[in-house]
Parts: structure tokens; C-alpha cells; sequence
């Protein structure tokens, strides 16, 4: 789609983008990732593959006097067997920090999923054309927040004036890293997730390392947090280790303690916020694994553990909880700037009440934005551990 003859076509380069740590060069363009090509060396996981080339949190930036901007993308849809069609992926466009357009991508590649047998077919497509006009003539910033779950490669930029990277305004990096939940979920576009939420009410620039099925406490992942920059920095453990059975209780507090080292390796005493799980009722004590359930045709989680198996070291969410608290608690006695917080601050048992999960799993959009604020209030308030610069 080609709406002006005077247009300005832009080489995508890394300068022009924010919340990505690495692009790869494909067939078509550039491809945003979310965890450095040494981290992907080192995974053996096909979740986690497609979860670090979802692009959450990642988004172009730019400034212009242009009043049309053109994108070309080629996106890959995810499609699960037996489940309902998911939602397209949309881009939203921010002008000065305001909303101020949304487009969704037509074709390209779809990703077939059977979660009953862990097998994926890909079937290839096209590149499509976003169109976003009627911007004022001013010289602005301009960001267009790419799909937090469709796997998108960036084809071509145009506008109808020049463009150039947005100048640093000083704002401060918060690296976060977490769960699907983290990563967007079911929220209703990229700006929507609760990270991208409570980043524009705190005013700072967010990196997001939320990895849907993926928050594990892999080596790989930690090195990628030590070498990032970043001003602040947290994570968000615990609801993948319950759902995928992945570590009994021997391995989790070792593991919990290398991968703080490996950050305070790059960040000795940048303030790093632990964060344990949000309420899960199916998961508050019984453990994994969950299973999805496609009975009604529509796609929920069951959990499939035994309460009695915490005794032999299964962890559940509460388990997990108080395990995080310790750690924490021992560490802080020689790292002052380690905090914690307890998940179900951000959602607990009045909110599952009122906005429930409806998957059993994952926050909607409503709940992503709750979320959100009451992460902005807890953390990066003047007493909190986010706080003010000269707090």
C-alpha cells in the first residue's frame, strides 16, 4: 500500500529499535530476538525458541516530521489444534507517547501447534504492508510496538519524511524477566501487557525478558541479564517450574542462588527485585504438571500433580513463595540492594475472585492492566526498591 509518492525509506537498523538484544539477518529482513545468539546456541527447547523471537516489549522508534509511516512485516502466526483461533497480532503506534493508531498484519506464516503431541508444522507466506497516516506535521517520536506473541520480521521501513533514532531522554532501563504472564499472554496488544504498563507509568525504558513457558532458571538466560544494561532490574520465578514439574525442591534454591550470582556478575549493585508467583489457584499446592484441557473446545489448564507429592520435594506455588522469601531474606544480609515481593501483592485472592484467570492460567487484558499499575506503585514509588534516582 502506497498512499504517497514522496516516501523515505529507512534501513531498520539496531539504533532504530528498543527491547531487542540481538537482530538476525533472514531471507526477508530483520528478525528481533529477545535473548542473544550465544543464549540460542545453548537452547534445546522449541517453546523457548518461539517465545525469544515473539517480540514483547520490542518496538521501533523514531523521529520524524512524517505523517505517514509505512511498515512492511512478515509475521508468523501461531495456530493450535483444537483450540479457537487466537487473536491477530496487533501493532500499536505511540506518538510522543500517546496512542495514536493500531494495524493488525494479514498472511504470512502460519505455525501449527498440537499441544496434545508437541508437533508444529510451518507453512510459509508473504510480507505485508502496515499503513499509519493522519500524523501531525511536527517533529515527534514515533514508536510502533510490534505483536508480543507473533514472531514478526521487519521488511521495510518507509515514512514520507526523513527519519532518525530517537535521542536517549535519559530514562532510565528496567530489564525484567518472567513467565508467559510477563511476556503479554492474553493481553489485548503490545502496550497492553502488564510490564509495557507499568513501564509508562514509571517512565522508564523497558527491556522484557518475560518468556512464555520458559522462566526457568536457565544459565543462558541469566548471562543474557548479566551482559544487558540495564539501571534496574527483576525477575519473576516460579509458575514454569510448577507447570512444566521441571525441579524439585533440592535443585530449586541452588539454582535460584546462580542465577542471582550470575546477574550481580554485571550488576553488583544495580537494585534487583525477586518477585515470586502471582495467585494460581489450581497450582497454590498442588504441583505440576499442567495439561491443557480441550474438551469444551475452548483451551484451559488443568493441573495434573498430587498435594501429598510436596513430601518427596514437588514444588508448588506456595512452596515456592517461601523458598524465594529465604533466599532473599539470607542474601540481603550482604546485598542491600536485593528485594522481594510477593507475587500475590500484584493479584491475590480477591482479585482472582472478582477478575478470574480464565484459562486458569493466564491474566486477560483487564487483569495484565491491574497488574501493571500495582506493580508501578509497589516498585518504582520514592520507598520502593525502583525508586526515584535520588531516592
Amino acid at each position: 500500500m502506497h498512499t504517497t509518492d514522496n516516501w523515505t525509506t529507512t534501513p531498520i537498523t539496531a539504533d532504530l529499535l528498543r527491547g531487542a538484544l540481538d537482530l538476525e539477518r533472514t531471507e526477508h529482513g530483520l528478525l528481533p530476538h529477545r535473548l542473544p545468539a550465544r543464549a540460542r546456541a545453548q537452547n534445546t527447547d522449541a517453546q523457548l525458541a518461539m517465545a525469544e523471537s515473539q517480540p514483547s516489549g520490542v518496538r521501533l522508534a523514531f523521529r520524524t516530521r512524517a505523517t505517514a509511516v509505512e511498515l512492511d512485516v512478515l509475521r508468523t502466526k501461531r495456530v493450535y489444534v483444537g483450540a479457537p483461533p487466537r487473536p491477530d497480532g496487533v501493532y500499536e503506534l505511540l506518538v510522543d507517547g500517546r496512542p495514536a493508531g493500531r494495524a493488525e498484519s494479514t498472511g504470512g506464516n502460519t505455525l501449527t501447534v498440537d499441544m496434545m503431541t508437541g508437533t508444529t508444522e510451518h507453512r510459509p507466506g508473504t510480507p505485508a504492508t502496515l499503513a499509519f497516516t493522519g500524523l501531525p506535521g511536527h517533529e515527534k517520536d514515533v514508536e510502533i510496538w510490534l505483536p508480543h506473541n507473533e514472531t514478526t520480521e521487519l521488511v521495510a521501513l518507509r515514512t514520507d519524511a526523513p527519519a532518525e533514532p530517537v535521542p536517549d531522554r535519559g530514562r532510565r532501563v528496567w530489564l525484567h524477566h518472567g513467565s508467559s504472564i510477563s511476556h503479554g499472554s492474553d493481553a489485548a496488544g503490545p502496550t497492553g501487557i502488564w510490564p509495557a504498563h507499568a513501564a509508562r507509568l514509571a517512565g522508564v525504558e523497558l527491556v522484557n525478558l518475560g518468556l512464555g513457558g520458559s522462566a526457568v532458571l536457565d544459565p543462558f538466560t541469566a548471562r543474557a541479564m548479566r551482559d544487558t544494561p540495564a539501571d534496574l532490574i527483576s525477575v519473576k520465578l516460579g509458575i514454569n517450574l510448577v507447570n512444566l514439574d521441571l525441579m524439585r525442591l533440592r535443585a530449586f534454591a541452588p539454582a535460584v542462588h546462580g542465577f542471582l550470582d550470575t546477574i550481580r556478575e554485571g550488576h553488583p549493585t544495580t537494585p534487583l527485585l525477586v518477585v515470586s508467583p502471582i495467585l494460581c489457584p489450581m497450582h497454590e499446592d498442588t504441583p505440576g504438571p499442567a495439561a491443557p484441557d480441550l474438551a469444551d473446545g475452548r483451551l484451559r489448564f488443568v493441573a495434573m500433580g498430587d498435594p501429598a507429592e510436596r513430601a518427596s520435594g514437588k514444588l508448588t506455588l506456595n512452596v515456592i513463595r517461601e523458598e524465594l522469601a529465604r533466599i532473599v531474606a539470607q542474601r540481603t544480609a550482604e546485598d542491600p540492594h536485593l528485594h522481594h515481593l510477593d507475587g500475590r501483592a500484584l493479584y491475590g485472592e480477591a482479585d482472582a475472585a472478582e477478575l478470574p484467570l480464565p484459562d486458569q492460567l493466564h491474566p486477560d487484558a483487564a487483569t495484565h492492566r491491574l497488574i501493571g499499575e500495582r506493580f508501578a506503585a509497589l516498585a518504582f514509588t520514592a520507598d520502593g526498591p525502583f525508586g526515584a534516582p535520588d531516592a
